[in-house]
């Protein structure tokens, strides 16, 4: 485990959720050598395998935001990156940074960042009291229909509007940088060519769609400062195994995630 106290106020934080993106799905790509830019930046391991601790977005994310990442899938009590503080907390170490506050958010900006959250599905869409309550954390926050779950084109219209928030401010402000990846998530046959219906290789293609738009992303950030960055899947989902379609369910494909943490530091340009 990294040294996340240590961190925090050197580094800017990126915390990207590629929503509903399927373990083996990103295993696979990596291996096929259809997600460059991803392996760019990954870990020499790749993805590591890890059990969300909520089986759709709004659950999964509320738990994040508390400090509560995807868990190493393996028997053990696994040190936390993140946590706030609670009497009786068994997953804390000297290199957890531990924040006196309701949300890793909230603590991130006592700590001087400024926090921005570039939305992508539903639940951070604002339309509603529902969508504004993940959003509504973060100093700033984004969302319109060019970055949602039916544009095509959502992951660089995303990557776009992340940069240019990142330009508007002045290098030696530490930032805490969120992206909900919306193009993985149904509906996503768009990004097969011909395809009718949302399927097992329609989630596929939508990942190297995902990996091209990030590469501009992972290219630039280090021109800023060193970025501590941790990328993984808020849930699976299903596509008729064992009966089961889509997520909000306890299924294998639903609760292993992809994740990984890995830097992009600044003197490595």
């Amino acid at each position: 485990m990294l040294n996340a106290q240590a961190i925090i106020g050197r580094y800017d934080i990126l915390f990207i959720t590629l929503d509903t993106l399927r373990y083996d799905v990103a295993v696979r790509l990596l291996y096929e050598h259809r997600i460059p830019h991803l392996a760019r930046v990954l870990p020499s391991q790749g993805w590591e395998k890890r059990h969300t601790p909520g089986n759709f977005t709004f659950a999964a994310h509320m738990a994040f935001f508390a400090g509560f990442l995807p868990t190493p899938a393996r028997p053990g009590k696994h040190p936390r990156l993140f946590a706030l503080r609670f009497p009786g907390s068994e997953t804390t170490t000297t290199n957890t940074a531990v924040f006196d506050a309701p949300d890793i958010i909230t603590g991130l900006r006592n700590c001087g960042y400024y926090t921005i959250c570039i939305g992508g599905v539903g639940f951070f869409n604002k339309q509603t009291p529902l969508g504004n309550v993940l959003p509504s954390l973060f100093d700033e926050s984004h969302w319109s229909i060019a970055l949602g779950v039916t544009e095509p084109r959502s992951t660089e219209h995303q990557v776009q509007l992340a940069l240019a928030r990142l330009g508007a401010l002045p290098s030696h402000q530490r930032v805490f940088l969120f992206v909900n990846v919306s193009a993985i998530h149904q509906p996503n046959r768009f990004y097969l060519p011909g395809a009718s219906d949302d399927t097992l290789e329609s989630h596929a293609a939508a990942l190297e769609y995902v990996d091209t738009a990030l590469g501009r992303l992972f290219a630039e950030l280090p021109r800023r400062s060193s970025w501590l960055c941790i990328v993984t899947s808020d849930h699976g989902t299903a596509y008729g195994e064992d009966g089961y379609v889509g997520h909000r369910l306890a299924h294998p494909v639903v609760w292993e995630v992809p994740y990984a943490e890995f830097f992009l530091r600044k003197d490595e340009l």
